[in-house]
């Protein structure tokens, strides 16, 4: 899967065999290295690297080749389509990696439990021979073990140590330790007990982990379970169901009742409802007609029709959708910058106090007592929880973002969202709908109906926004229209035409005034002026008959957004290349009190600019188009209502829904995601902070408590299952 962006191309390639947060910084690491490289991030979580690269330095193979070197495989997307292959491919792997981890949890801890029996026979009256308990661990730790060793080895391939070096350094002490006693015929305590159900814990742990994982990627599943695998087409006159990968730009596709719309496209002729839902989140489903657009994966609820496809493959709104879930899983958040560089100093320092533990208690209470001291802190630190609070709580929350037709383009927008103070909002298209309204009619001496049919009747030859906003009402109101002769423009006063033998003049004042009309009603028409609406006169024969008064509505939910955002202590701020006094009269209906209007699109940024200089964190939001440079310079780029446009670039933000209470429910996501991150990073943090003092012996000083290294491991392998299992929680979050 490969994108354009300014800087250079970005793939994203699946990773098998990682099994930590520190064999993900291993390949980051690596791949941050290769010539051509840009940026790198590896996603433990999801099992995915993120790569931006330039393609004349470096292609996908090469950076493939790169994740190998390293010891891990890399999976790349073959599909030209959505992520399919790669999923089923990823998927596989994964199954077959459960499976086998499966069967050594069952082995590890038969084998275990009968090297536990056997290595306590004043317990449970069973004396075993030291060989064969040898030999059992020896299965244990070489087979059922083998992972941590492989990625330990690994980690020191690649110069670094990771949590896997810890397991082997601690279990390898205990399970060589207790053979040499026993090949070379010595008495004393053996702990092949404690290697062996050690490894069979953590391994146990990171099974529930693996579950865990995989619900916290459901977002991206359930994407990607929306796609039809087949299309109806006409191909050379005939109709043909084919492969969804064989559509192509330009083919007539049919869709009947019930069907999935396999692919984007504009519907050149019936009328149906489509439920747009997953996509879109909205509830109830969309009027559709020729012309209309239509989304692939949308359910077509009634109607049959036929449409043009405009965009397949990878193009799809869908499998953009996908695109950017996927990057945002697999992002960072600048918080968890935090817990890799502690993660880097982190296993070294933890080797050292071990060797320091099993120095101290040596000399103090001798081997037997140090030797148990220091392999319970090397177990006890590994750092899996720290490597998994973050991720897993960006995956589980642009999965609710997404669900809900909020597209957060990665962990730095997930978390910056809540923190901007000042909410800049563009009006048109995004406080209004963006299209013109009749919103008021004044007839004069004529019934509504009369006046609407003159003007649309004349209009229908018009193609101006005004034009479209007086036809749509005649439609709305089912008024037949007339024919109209020797129409005629004026640009920028109004129009003319002749209805039978009426003259019928549409206009502002100005053409009013031209063509001698007079009695014009100046106290309506300045009223609805100053509620910032435009008003066209109708005349009949040289003689007022009505006015018209058209807007561009608000939106329903705009004043109840802006009073949730001022609630929040968000200062909100209207931008608009409208001149002031719409610009007020729209503010003053949405509840806004500060507005900079008759501002040109490049001048936006500079507005931003200008509040980030005054040291405030800004939030653009705009319709992603004409607001692209606002929207790229603020702190946080909201894009409302581009879903369907691939003005996914400017936005750090996309809100698939044209509504603005969305613009609230992100920051409430961000503010809700970022509090998740903060309570698993504490708990990782202090986890490790309290508990390697106590497996350094600290407690036994005073109170003659001592941590036994099989309980340090269940504990280990339960931070990391409580922290994925905190992030899931997530899940009941409403937004």
């Amino acid at each position: 899967m490969n994108k354009k962006n300014t800087r250079g191309e970005t793939c994203i390639i699946g990773v098998s065999g990682m099994h930590c947060a520190s064999c993900a910084n291993t390949i980051e690491k690596k791949l941050s290295k290769q010539p051509g490289v840009i940026n790198a991030r590896v996603n433990f979580a999801n099992e995915k690297a993120i790569v931006e690269y330039d393609s004349s330095k470096i292609n996908e193979k090469s950076i493939a080749d790169a994740i190998n070197k390293t010891g891990y495989k890399a999976i790349p997307k073959e599909s030209h389509s959505h992520d399919v292959d790669h999923s089923d491919h990823m998927k596989m792997v994964a199954k077959g990696e459960m499976s086998l981890l499966k069967k050594k949890i069952v082995i590890g801890a038969v084998l275990s439990a009968i090297i536990f029996i056997g290595s306590f026979p004043e317990w449970f009256g069973i004396q075993m021979n030291g060989y064969f308990l040898f030999f059992l661990a020896t299965v244990v730790q070489f087979w059922v073990g083998w992972g941590f060793y492989r990625a330990a080895f690994i980690a020191l391939k690649n110069k670094t140590t990771d949590m896997n070096t810890l397991i082997a350094v601690g279990t390898s002490a205990a399970y060589f330790y207790s053979a040499g006693l026993i090949l070379l015929g010595m008495g004393g305590a053996m702990y092949f007990d404690t290697a062996a159900l050690i490894i069979t814990l953590i391994l146990l742990g990171r099974y529930f982990e693996a579950i865990a994982k995989g619900r916290a990627s459901d977002a991206i599943k359930k994407l990607m379970g929306l796609q039809p695998k087949m299309a109806t087409i006409i191909r050379k006159g005939k109709e043909m169901k084919i492969n969804i990968d064989d559509v192509e730009v330009g083919d007539t596709v049919i869709v009947k009742p019930g069907e999935k719309i396999p692919v984007d496209g504009t519907i050149l002729e019936g009328e149906s409802s489509v439920d747009e839902s997953m996509i879109t989140g909205e509830s109830m489903p969309v009027a559709k007609k020729k012309g209309d657009t239509v989304i692939g994966a949308t359910i077509n609820k009634f109607g049959t029709f036929r449409f043009k496809a405009t965009k397949v493959g990878a193009n799809t709104t869908l499998a953009q959708i996908i695109k950017l879930v996927e990057e945002a899983q697999g992002s960072k958040a600048p918080i968890q910058r935090l817990a890799d560089k502690v993660s880097s100093y982190f296993v070294p320092a933890v080797i050292l106090i071990a060797i320091a533990t099993f120095a101290f208690w040596y000399f103090t209470l001798g081997f037997a007592f140090a030797f148990i001291a220091f392999i319970a802190v090397l177990i006890i630190a590994c750092p899996c929880a720290l490597g998994l609070a973050t991720p897993t709580a960006i995956m589980v929350g642009t999965g609710i973002g997404a669900k809900n037709g909020i597209l957060i383009k990665g962990g730095e927008a997930l978390e910056s969202a809540h923190k901007a103070d000042v909410i800049v909002l563009d009006k048109t298209g995004t406080l209004t709908k963006g299209k013109p309204e009749v919103t008021d009619v004044v007839e004069f001496g004529i019934s509504q109906k009369a006046l609407i049919g003159f003007a649309a009747s004349v209009e229908k030859g018009s193609e101006h926004p005004l034009a479209e906003a007086i036809i749509e009402e005649a439609k709305k109101r089912k008024i037949t229209l007339k024919k109209a002769s020797k129409f005629m423009a004026h640009s920028g006063k109004g129009v003319s035409a002749k209805i039978g033998q009426n003259t019928i003049h549409i206009g502002n004042r100005i053409f009013m005034k031209e063509n001698k009309i007079s009695y014009i009603p100046m106290e309506d028409i300045s009223r609805l002026e100053k509620e910032g609406k435009t008003v066209v006169i109708v005349a009949k024969n040289k003689r007022p008959i009505g006015i018209m008064a058209i807007a561009d509505q608000l939106k329903e939910n705009s004043p109840a957004a802006v009073k949730e955002l001022r609630k929040m202590g968000k200062r909100v701020i209207m931008l608009t290349g409208d001149n002031e006094a719409t610009a007020m009269a729209i503010a003053a209906q949405a509840g806004i009190t500060e507005v900079i209007a008759n501002v040109l699109p490049g001048e936006k940024t500079n507005k931003i600019k200008s509040l980030q200089r005054e040291g405030h964190k800004v939030a653009m939001v705009g319709d992603g188009i004409n607001d692209a440079p606002a929207l790229a310079q603020a702190d946080i780029g909201i894009a409302i209502g581009s879903g369907t446009d691939v003005a996914l670039e400017t936005g750090g933000i996309v809100l698939v829904k044209n509504d603005i209470m969305d613009v609230v429910r992100s920051i409430k996501l961000s503010k809700y995601t970022l509090k998740k991150i903060k309570q698993n990073l504490f708990w990782a943090f202090v986890y490790n902070a309290a508990l390697i003092p106590v497996a350094a012996g600290v407690l036994y000083l005073g109170y003659g408590i001592a941590l036994d290294p099989i309980i340090a491991a269940g504990a280990m392998a339960f931070s990391s299952v409580s922290v994925v299992g905190n992030a899931l929680l997530m899940k009941r979050y409403r937004l």
